[in-house]
């Protein structure tokens, strides 16, 4: 075979002579970046990495930029490996890798100054030092009879110019496509070889890099929404009901995987009309319940929601956000149903909203939300967002031995045999009515979302209606001792506050070090309940600071209002660091806002 390079401009990385290349520059913290057209295998090549980096102990994370449709369109994926710690998009790219030239333009403005554009060339050309090319698409065509395998093949010539070990590389290939049969594995061994190749045949291009190897073989690599979903078996849900949406639906797949070995249902219902309402009457019938949705399918779950919480019926909502209003961006990033959840419907009744920040934090506080939903009687929702819910990250391995499943004030059927009467809205002093599953002998309970008195019938009486409001929404005082507390990180002393919640956490970690590099301390206040604002823990942060950055990827800045409006003594040392433009914070964003607050 011939050397298949598109041109002879000088390979990235070689002192410009053939066969004289540079010593190989060790990355510890790299990023490559994958872009082409929908059905290119943009997301193949990034998994591919993945498992390979994961091989090496290396921390990953992965973000996507897909257009909401089957097949067409630009899409692009970013895989970041490091030996430290990291949940956020690298600022810089090292390698870009272009099936088409549009994946080249939009990346070209994040490529490191020693970066490299490796691109096929089969159907367009790039010039620039900074690019090599080799026609993919038509040598796998050629050997394989397939151009798809075009991304197998540009996995082979990364793993040459990154110096990675052909061992490894190839079982990567074994694990990935195995399932497929062996007529698959076969051809994306070809293609891997070609790959390898025509990299090996330019000369200066192999092993331009070495990747460092890491320490974090223990870890596993997941996503949010993967981690809900086994939160939700292990905290004990047994029915979910939920209709296919972007960001959220993996929740409803990953159930449907693993829910039914633990005798639970899951129900793909007609709309989110259909789910929010299957959910109510399983938690009534004495279920743990739980549905997922994304902006739109809130706003249709947004009466039954509210007919929760005055029914008092424990129920558990996650919401994984996307770009709105509407239809909006479905497959891109925000954080801007908040102010929608804090005041969700019309009247009044209590709701809590957490947040997770890692994907540690959504198998926990999934357990959480079941916990509080059934101890109180009312809605949590579980407020996540599309990087948190679909960006894959290493994580510690779910821990189970600490997990309880706690039911609320439940009734015996014996305890129930010494009652004259059962009141199912029974007048307590927190709140919390004691619950007793329907079929119970001996027991006949009316549950409505009209207002009612403690048995349950229709009731307009002013002096009920205010017992049964200050009943329901004294909950929200009682409940605070056990809400999730708020992760602190940074120099306690620091008069320089971030509050951040969701995704965030990621970059804001990442922010700091750099801020502490420069001698700029900081402290970080990583909220965990949003709602009841948690003014008990958020109140003596805001007085040690001097100044307080509220991030968040909303154009108002919806937890920044909320803060404001419960400790308005505080009001003036909020600061705003928003982002809506559908991507995720890169740290850089987030230092130089607070640099430059720091000097003011």
């Amino acid at each position: 075979m011939t050397t298949p390079a598109a041109h002879t401009t000088a390979v990235p990385g070689t002192t410009g002579a053939p066969g004289t290349p540079s010593p190989p520059k060790e990355l510890s913290d790299l990023a490559v970046m994958i872009g082409g057209q929908g059905g290119d295998g943009t997301l193949t090549v990034s998994d591919l990495l993945g498992r390979y980096f994961r091989k090496r102990g290396l921390y990953v994370y992965t973000s996507r930029n897909v257009l909401s449709r089957i097949r067409g369109g630009h899409a692009d994926a970013s895989i970041r490996a490091s030996r430290e710690p990291t949940a956020a998009v690298k600022a810089d790219v090292n390698l870009i890798v272009a099936f088409d030239k549009e994946a080249a333009e939009i990346g070209r403005a994040e490529l490191a100054p020693d970066g490299a554009i490796l691109y096929d060339s089969s159907s367009f050309q790039l010039e620039g030092a900074d690019t090599v090319g080799f026609p993919f698409a038509t040598l796998v065509g050629g050997a394989v009879g397939q151009p798809i395998f075009k991304n197998t093949a540009a996995y082979g010539a990364i793993s040459v110019m990154m110096g990675f070990d052909h061992a490894q590389t190839r079982a990567v290939i074994e694990e990935r496509f195995a399932k497929r049969g062996g007529e698959a594995l076969q051809k994306n061994l070809t293609a891997l070889e070609i790959g390898r190749k025509a990299a090996l045949e330019t000369p200066g291009l192999a092993d331009r890099w070495h990747v460092a190897d890491g320490d974090a073989q223990h870890q596993i690599l997941t996503i949010g929404n993967q981690a809900v979903a086994l939160g939700f078996v292990v905290g004990g849900g047994r029915f979910f009901a939920g209709y296919p949406i972007t960001p959220a639906t993996e929740v409803m797949e990953y159930l449907m995987r693993y829910l039914p070995a633990f005798h639970g249902v899951v129900r793909q219902a007609e709309d989110e009309l259909a789910a929010i309402n299957m959910i109510i009457g399983a938690s009534y019938a004495g279920a743990r319940v739980m549905t997922s949705t994304s902006g739109p399918g809130l706003s249709l779950m947004t009466e039954g929601i509210g007919h929760a919480g005055t029914a008092e019926v424990p129920i558990v909502v996650a919401d994984c956000q996307r770009v709105g209003p509407s239809t909006g961006e479905p497959t891109r990033h925000e954080q801007s149903d908040l102010a929608h959840l804090a005041h969700l419907g019309h009247g009044e009744y209590p709701r809590l909203i957490l947040a997770p920040g890692t994907v540690e934090d959504c198998f926990e506080m999934t357990v959480q939300a079941l916990n509080l939903a059934e101890r109180w009687r009312l809605p949590v929702i579980l407020l996540l967002d599309q990087a948190l819910c679909q960006n894959t990250t290493t994580a510690e391995p779910y821990v189970l031995k600490g997990v309880e499943v706690d039911r609320g004030v439940r009734l015996s059927p014996e305890e129930v045999l010494k009652l004259e009467t059962y009141a199912h809205y029974k007048f307590t002093p927190n709140g919390v009515s004691p619950y007793v599953p329907p079929g119970t002998p001996g027991v006949l309970a009316q549950v409505t979302g009209n207002e009612h008195n403690e048995m349950g019938h229709v009731s307009v009486n002013p002096v009920n209606r205010v017992k049964m409001m200050d009943k329901r929404m004294g909950k929200l005082l009682h409940v605070e001792p056990e809400l999730p507390v708020p992760h602190m990180f940074g120099d306690p002393q620091a008069k320089i506050g971030i509050i951040g919640y969701g995704s965030t956490f990621g970059p804001i970690r990442e922010a700091q070090g750099i801020l502490e590099r420069e001698g700029i301390p900081t402290r970080f206040y990583n909220a965990r309940t949003l709602f009841p604002v948690p003014t008990k823990t958020l109140e003596p942060f805001l007085a040690s600071v001097g100044a307080a950055y509220v991030v968040e990827h909303n154009y108002t800045g919806q937890f920044e209002d909320l803060v404001r409006g419960a400790l308005p003594q505080h009001y003036q040392k909020l600061r705003s660091i928003r982002k809506f433009d559908g991507n995720s914070f890169r740290a850089p964003e987030i230092v130089r806002a607070i640099r430059g607050g720091s000097k003011a």
